[in-house]
């Protein structure tokens, strides 16, 4: 359920096919064994939709209708249960499910395509601000930044739409001082499949967060446009057709100042808002990128990634992602760069807070078992360094953060994984690309103290 909870806030879609009661005993109430009230309706607050399978012909139909869901919505967990007396149903083996075609994203309106460009193309001052839902569109997204000459802002679910040396990216927390006067300053923002969501636009929940000029929503889902931020126009359609649309409509720019604006605010992010603590997390993150230019980062919610929400810059989309905005699930970093590894052939980094690795650190187990060689940085302060610091930060006595941590590299090698720690800064390239080439899981035990004092 909590995995299903991360999906639904991160708009992942995630198949999620369960067992429940025989249909005579869901709900009864009678303490059949994993009885709960209402399978179906939990499962719905966390999901696009839960359905119960009743016969063989529902589920190829249910099944079917998740991946229509998939491919043109916003993507989201859909939840199959099917009872256990139904499992045991026998079928006619020659049937077999009948292969239905996907249906496709929709394409924006053409009216709105041209209310939109035209604010964009007499705009001084255009911003651009891309989220999760623009992923799938960074080539369409660079051409029309470069057209527009327009700076790109983008959040922890867009990092990597613009390469991190290109003159209008912006890998920075929308939620900076030197951001947020961007936004403020521009006449025009374009917003591509962002909520707006305060974990990205209110980080420090200071309530600063404001949308100045004209706002353009891009965005799939027509319900999520309505919400935060009103806009002057929006555009329900998925986001790649519609900046290609707005590249072919648009054929003039009015601004002259894009790269300039993007400097300066690089600039002030890097000298007026990076701390040393968020600096020995950037400098974590951006050894294992010179390191291993491949690797996917996976982030947890610890130290060194919140430092990553607010400067990280990864060189391609998907090379990072992590639980420190959304749901902010801890534990996640493990069994999602588990599941990352599987699905790509190059190294994957999961960087996680030794508080939270005790949420899943039994997956190490799973990671052996499978064989899949996934990198495990552990940023370690014995406990939950970031409420700590929230309690002290507000003159609240510290409870219940200074767990102190067990030897985690004596668990791992229990479990059968390498383990060591990190020593010396200087030795963290040789035990990564040691990592890289090994057959297994490898878990690298970091002492953030230690690691933050060589600043």
């Amino acid at each position: 359920a909590t995995a299903m909870a991360q999906a639904y806030a991160d708009s992942i879609p995630l198949l999620v096919i369960t067992g429940v009661n025989a249909v005579g005993r869901m709900g009864s109430g009678r303490g059949w064994l994993h009885e709960l009230k209402d399978q179906k309706a939990f499962a719905s607050e966390i999901s696009a939709s839960s359905t119960t399978i009743l016969s063989r012909e529902e589920l190829d139909d249910a099944v079917a209708k998740a991946f229509a869901l998939f491919a043109s919505e916003r993507p989201r967990p859909v939840h199959i249960e099917i009872p256990t007396d139904i499992m045991r149903l026998e079928i006619d083996a020659s049937i077999k499910a009948q292969r239905r075609p996907l249906l496709s994203p929709p394409a924006p309106d053409a009216h709105d395509i041209k209310k939109a460009a035209h604010l964009l193309q007499h705009a001084k001052m255009p911003l651009i601000l891309v989220g999760g839902g623009a992923i799938n569109a960074s080539d369409q997204i660079r051409a029309l930044a470069e057209q527009l000459d327009a700076p790109v802002v983008m959040t922890v679910n867009g990092r990597g739409i613009l390469p991190s040396d290109h003159a209008l990216a912006l890998p920075c927390n929308p939620s900076l001082k030197a951001i947020r006067d961007l936004m403020e300053e521009a006449d025009v923002t374009l917003a591509i499949g962002t909520e707006f969501g305060p974990t990205d636009y209110d980080w420090y929940e200071d309530g600063g967060f404001k949308i100045a000029g004209k706002l353009i929503r891009i965005d799939l889902d027509a319900a999520q446009a309505q919400r935060g931020v009103a806009a002057t126009q929006s555009v329900i359609a998925d986001a790649r057709l519609s900046v290609e649309a707005l590249c072919e409509e648009i054929t003039t720019s009015a601004s002259s100042s894009g790269a300039a604006r993007a400097s300066e605010a690089r600039r002030r992010v890097d000298h007026e808002e990076v701390t040393p603590l968020y600096r020995a997390g950037l400098d974590l993150l951006d050894c294992v990128k010179k390191t291993l230019p491949q690797a996917v980062i996976v982030g947890d919610s610890t130290q060194a990634t919140y430092a990553a929400s607010v400067a990280y810059a990864p060189d391609a989309p998907r090379r990072f992602f992590g639980s420190m905005t959304g749901f902010g699930t801890l534990g996640y970093a493990l069994p999602a760069a588990i599941g990352a590894r599987i699905g790509v052939d190059h190294p994957v980094v999961a960087v996680i807070g030794d508080g939270g690795l005790q949420f899943t650190i039994s997956e190490l187990g799973s990671a052996v078992e499978e064989r899949v060689p996934v990198i495990v940085l552990v940023w370690n302060n014995q406990g939950y360094g970031e409420i700590k610091n929230f309690m002290i930060a507000r003159e609240i006595q510290p409870q219940g953060v200074e767990i102190g941590a067990p030897d985690l590299c004596a668990i791992a090698r229990g479990y059968g994984v390498h383990a060591e720690r990190l020593e010396a800064f200087d030795d963290l390239p040789r035990l990564l690309k040691d990592a890289a080439s090994r057959k297994g899981p490898t878990l690298i035990d970091i002492d953030e103290a230690r690691f933050v004092a060589r600043l």
